[in-house]
């Protein structure tokens, strides 16, 4: 992910559906089995905190996640600042995410990860240098379809660039990234230089500074591995971390006090992590950290696993670097968290919104316990005003 225009610290590492670049309708599948039938009678959940945030959207066949849940989170920033929301456009972030991810590309000579999958800190970086657009001026649906479809596209500009970088000319045309900004606009929709929104006309730039008005420093990612120093930034070393933009390494328990205040003080956060777990079910809106490795559980155990809350395993730091090392934890998916809940025990569980449409349980939403969050996450993104003042000092923001 291009996102070097400016320093932009991450905090754990990211997206999300995929982050490394899944299809929506792939990981969707792949989680069918993850489900029970009787998984909502079974669990009574109370709102702690709810946090306003915009409508469930649906990324479609598209390896987007990382830029809806993004877009979401500062559609809320806009909320939590006092302003009007604006549904904002993540095919316009995409888009620009894409060419500055092929600019990089073929920098590198081809040894950068290519697919749709990005990082938050795209969103933000796109943010900074290209501005937004409403969702509505800019959809990305250019070609008949009403979901986004991007396996014909990402294959046409993947070897596209397979040939750029094989230099066939022995120099490089000036040509080639005009080449490729059309097959973009072929597919997603030129890029809108003006455009009306509420009777006004409006630039991508002035748009991003008159309506939505955030500012793109404000923003910090956060993540937990054992290998770095505490308290300084460090590369994720994610595929699709193309920038090699730095995130913030923190203890593994300030990732969840940082979302627990961020969410008290009115915030929300960015999430970035690993979804392929047995013990997270789309369809029952329902993620956790079973006690027992779902090898060693008995059949009836693995059918019940949704039915009700489960007694979870206890999450160090060494088994959260080794799930990671070992590939059990990938840069799956980004969400949206937008509160907090409890379940008939008391235990806590934070709210999350998704982008893969209401068609789970929760109609679009998610509960997902503080064990699974320490375990599971690759990066958080947050307003630095959100982070623990302690924390915050330790990270001198």
């Amino acid at each position: 992910m291009n996102f070097n225009f400016r320093p932009f610290v991450l905090a754990s590492a990211l997206t999300l559906c995929s982050l490394s670049g899944f299809a929506q309708d792939n990981l969707v599948n792949s989680l069918k089995v993850n489900a029970s039938e009787k998984s909502k009678e079974s669990f009574q959940f109370t709102d702690v905190i709810n946090i306003e945030n915009t409508s469930i959207k649906n990324q479609g066949s598209s390896g987007t996640c990382w830029s809806y849940s993004a877009n979401s989170f500062l559609e809320s920033e806009m909320i939590k600042a006092g302003k009007k929301p604006v549904e904002l456009s993540q095919i316009f972030s995409a888009r620009n995410a894409y060419l500055e991810k092929a600019r990089m590309y073929v920098r590198m000579h081809g040894a950068v990860a290519l697919g749709e999958g990005g990082q938050f800190h795209d969103v933000v970086n796109m943010y900074a240098k290209y501005g937004a657009v409403p969702q509505s001026v800019y959809t990305g649906l250019n070609y008949g379809t009403d979901k986004n479809k991007f396996s014909e596209m990402s294959a046409v500009l993947e070897s596209m660039l397979a040939a750029i970088v094989k230099n066939p000319n022995g120099k490089l045309t000036p040509n080639w990234e005009k080449a490729y900004a059309a097959v973009l606009d072929s597919y997603l929709g030129a890029f809108p230089k003006t455009f009306k929104y509420n009777g006004k006309e409006y630039t991508p730039e002035s748009f991003a500074k008159e309506q939505v008005g955030i500012n793109p420093a404000d923003y910090v990612e956060i993540s937990s591995f054992m290998e770095y120093p505490m308290y300084q930034p460090f590369t994720l070393l994610v595929p699709d971390n193309w920038a090699y933009n730095q995130v913030y390494n923190v203890k593994i328990n300030e990732l969840t006090e940082t979302i627990d205040h961020a969410l008290k003080n009115g915030y929300t956060v960015a999430w970035a992590g690993d979804v392929s777990e047995k013990t997270f079910s789309w369809k029952n809106g329902v993620a956790f950290v079973a006690e027992k490795n779902f090898d060693d559980m008995t059949a009836d155990e693995k059918t019940q696993l949704f039915n009700g809350p489960k007694k979870e395993l206890n999450v160090t730091d060494q088994l959260r670097q080794e799930a990671f090392d070992n590939y059990t934890t990938q840069d799956d998916h980004g969400m949206h968290i937008v509160g907090l809940a409890k379940d008939q025990t008391g235990k806590e569980y934070y709210i999350i919104k998704n982008s893969w449409g209401a068609t789970n349980d929760y109609k679009g939403y998610m509960y997902m316990t503080k064990e699974y969050v320490k375990y599971k996450t690759t990066a958080l993104m947050v307003n630095k005003k959100a982070i623990p003042a302690a924390i915050a000092k330790k990270l001198k923001l």
